[in-house]
């Protein structure tokens, strides 16, 4: 029984129901449409019509997780990812298929989980223990080490819905990892936190793996930090599993996979990090479909749709594919936001020389309003390879970095 999984997933999906509202343009189509329904119930007839269509956000996922294994789940946005986890934390309900967890389960899936927003964080730590299972005296003995760890004794006896979203995910963070579960679920929220914390939470998940036998599930966009903690990783694709074993060959076929068109346009298809906001990009396009090259101009298009008159500005961020941010191009770099009407725009960024030295890049994309407020963020939106040109140097190497701009230099001899 040693060697039983402590996760076993058998056939999961997970169907949502999408509701799609009847169209009618005019008093008449309103007035025949009724007039139709109510015939069709006189009739003993069914008078629905097909407003609404089946989506699989999950569909066949079958994995094991053995006892102190730490895996990463990787995929694009859309995937499925956050779906599973959620299942996996009992949050919903799946619509076919079965899963076993043997032991606790504590779960850091978004900003908020968990928390009541009118208790003060002492109180969230005691409540959120219990939850678990766990008794007074047990939560208490852990108590000291998971303020510390979280740096938020100033303001224990506060309310939390008074936290910032950074002393949020802190605290719940060091509750998720301290409170002793089985297994620990972490969603990509971590990413809220700054790098000095983020770097903390990847050495206790380590930890918590390494020397106390824990199992830990963890989503992220940074292939990197997947890399650093996961012996094994999960590649999900539009909803099923793609890949499940070596990390190295699932985050190669992760980064391998593109969405580009001839055109070099990407679809942002699906919904960014954040919903509802009063921008919504649509695509990314790069140099028309033609390759970008070292030391050669390029020109990058956005699409976005406004829902109103807004003021807006743009970032495109270059990672390695090991994750790391390499150089970022904002628009309000200069304090300038950009004013866009109600409907669809094109937003170009143009660059006389492109200093990225050849290799593959993954992009980020995202548009904010008025001090950086989100309002749609893509992380990992694509990959790209930037080119030889005709001016590189042939001697031209990572080693010393991927951003190589030029400067002028000057000799003077005393």
């Amino acid at each position: 029984m040693a060697n039983e999984a402590i996760i076993r997933v058998e056939n999961l999906g997970k169907c949502y129901r999408l509701a799609h509202e009847a169209r009618h343009d005019t008093l008449r189509d309103s007035l025949a449409h009724g007039a139709e329904g109510f015939a069709r119930r006189l009739l003993g007839r069914s008078a629905a019509r097909a407003t609404s269509e089946e989506f699989w956000a999950l569909r066949d996922i079958s994995f094991e997780v053995q006892r102190g294994e730490v895996v990463g789940v990787i995929g694009r946005n859309g995937a499925g990812k956050s779906t599973l986890l959620k299942i996996l934390s009992r949050i919903t309900e799946p619509t076919q298929g079965r899963v076993h967890l043997r032991g606790r389960v504590a779960s850091l899936l978004e900003v908020g989980t968990g928390f009541h927003p009118e208790l003060t964080g002492r109180e969230n730590i005691f409540l959120n223990g219990a939850i678990l299972g766990m008794g007074r005296a047990e939560i208490a003995r852990k108590f000291d080490e998971i303020v510390a760890f979280a740096e938020v004794e100033r303001f224990l006896d506060t309310p939390v819905k008074h936290y910032s979203s950074g002393m949020y995910v802190r605290l719940a963070f060091a509750v998720a990892a301290h409170l002793e579960p089985e297994i620990l679920i972490v969603d990509e929220v971590l990413a809220v936190g700054d790098a000095q914390f983020q770097q903390k939470c990847l050495g206790k998940m380590e930890s918590v793996a390494a020397s106390e036998g824990r199992t830990v599930l963890f989503v992220s966009h940074n292939v990197a930090a997947i890399a650093r903690l996961c012996s094994t990783c999960l590649l999900l694709d539009q909803g099923r599993l793609a890949f499940a074993g070596n990390t190295a060959v699932s985050i190669n076929r992760y980064l391998s996979a593109t969405q580009q068109s001839a055109d070099g346009t990407v679809a942002l298809t699906h919904e960014g990090w954040v919903r509802g906001a009063p921008v919504k990009l649509l695509s990314i396009t790069f140099n028309r479909g033609q390759p970008l090259l070292n030391r050669q101009p390029v020109e990058v298009m956005l699409r976005f749709s406004a829902d109103r008159e807004i003021h807006v500005g743009f970032g495109i961020g270059f990672c390695n594919v090991e994750g790391r941010r390499v150089v970022t191009w904002e628009s309000d770099y200069s304090h300038q936001l950009h004013r866009a009407n109600q409907g669809e725009h094109t937003m170009t960024l143009t660059l006389p020389r492109c200093d990225l030295i050849p290799g593959r890049y993954r992009i980020d994309v995202g548009a904010f309003g008025p001090q950086h407020q989100p309002h749609h963020y893509f992380p990992d939106c694509c990959q790209l390879d930037v080119q030889p040109g005709p001016q590189t140097p042939p001697h031209l190497h990572s080693v010393h970095g991927e951003w190589r701009p030029d400067g002028t230099w000057s000799l003077t001899s005393s």
